[in-house]
């Protein structure tokens, strides 16, 4: 599937990240970067690439995005292999091609964010769909009847196999800084819970021979809904549990280090309501991950453009910033428990708008409480 000649060696590192956050310190508050679990430091702004057409002209868009967001201090790329039927990655592939040909950053500078999961097409949708499915994943042996749930979601060792390999040929790269099974809750309602586990057991054990094979550096879930309902929801997911069966898998030295789930102003069930039993106490997702050792990416920090406008009273509440957007991206950044807040941006415009955060402290807690509070009522 991939051609190791054409990928580009090299992963995120802590000495990359670290001499990345001192060329960009002139523009970023100190506190922009924060430890990522597994090693190596990010930005408290990533930039998401799930929205836009699949056609050239949005890939130019974000490739010019991309090259300015690495320019402002944004060294976080978050992507899936499905997104915009894998041009989202071959986007990035392009954008980090020229921006490291301009120097404004090396290959261990960036952390690259990826999933799979969702079985995805390529380019665009094709004339005749299941005559595609056949062709690539059922015939050559990559997917097997049974393996598919609800008719879009895999995650068998041998699927997750071929899709890292395809994500790194898209993105270009030898090894893939962050790789996430994507929203794995999708199958709960067709296998029951305990197959889930089952299934999960294995793909966690696939991906721990990808980071021993190079391939990835680590891996964890990107998920929707699973961590932010109650236990009995029937779509729930036990972050304790899954990290305790990496360590199972994988040996106290497991690679299980990343989640992604959504938080913004409207979704704030991660920091606000206790799902997750850890210590034998209930508390919320983005608190369980901080005891468990688990770095947090909080997806759709502006609710897919939701929260770009915002009632006049928060201005008086997030001080020092100009757009609704800025404002709503300074609450997910400021909240404890969140290392990245993930920002679809297409344009550079939007860079611009959303970097100027990064030159910001993240709010003091007692500043985050009284916005908070004005939040919820």
């Amino acid at each position: 599937m991939t051609r190791a000649g054409t990928l580009l060696s090299g992963r995120a590192t802590v000495e990359g990240t670290r001499r990345y956050a001192e060329k960009v310190a002139a523009r970023v508050a100190a506190s922009h970067f924060r430890e990522l679990a597994g090693g190596g430091s990010a930005s408290t702004l990533g930039l998401g690439t799930y929205l836009g057409p699949e056609d050239g002209p949005t890939d130019v868009l974000y490739h010019d995005a991309i090259v300015r967001a690495l320019e402002l201090g944004v060294n976080v790329l978050d992507t899936a292999v499905n997104y915009r039927h894998q041009r989202s990655e071959r986007a990035i592939r392009t954008a980090l091609a020229t921006a490291i040909s301009l120097g404004v950053i090396t290959r261990d500078q960036v952390v690259v964010a990826t999933k799979g999961g969702f079985i995805p097409f390529d380019g665009a949708v094709p004339r005749d769909p299941r005559a595609y499915y056949a062709a690539t994943y059922v015939e050559t042996g990559i997917i097997k009847p049974g393996d598919v749930a609800k008719g879009a979601h895999c995650m068998t060792p041998r699927y997750l196999r071929d899709q890292i390999d395809r994500s790194r040929a898209n993105l270009g790269l030898e090894t893939l800084d962050v790789y996430l099974v994507h929203n794995p809750e999708t199958q709960l309602g067709e296998v029951d819970r305990a197959e889930l586990l089952v299934r999960m057991r294995a793909a966690f054990g696939a991906l721990e021979e990808a980071v021993a094979a190079g391939s990835i550096a680590r891996y964890g879930t990107a998920t929707w809904t699973g961590y932010r309902v109650e236990p009995s929801d029937p779509g729930y997911l036990s972050l304790p549990e899954l990290v305790a069966m990496a360590r199972e898998v994988g040996g106290a030295d497991h690679h299980f280090k990343v989640i992604q789930l959504p938080y913004n102003l409207g979704m704030t069930e991660a920091f606000t309501r206790a799902t997750q039993s850890v210590k034998n106490r209930m508390v919320p997702a983005l608190e369980a991950a901080r005891e468990l050792g688990v770095s947090v990416m909080a997806s759709a920090a502006l609710h897919q453009g939701q929260l770009v406008r915002l009632p006049p009273v928060m201005a008086e509440y997030i001080p020092g910033l100009t757009t609704d957007a800025q404002r709503a991206v300074q609450f997910v950044r400021s909240t404890p428990g969140v290392g990245t807040a993930l920002v679809g941006m297409k344009t550079p415009a939007h860079v611009d708008e959303n970097a100027t955060v990064g030159a910001l402290a993240p709010m003091a807690w007692k500043q985050f409480q009284r916005l908070f509070s004005a939040a919820a009522g």
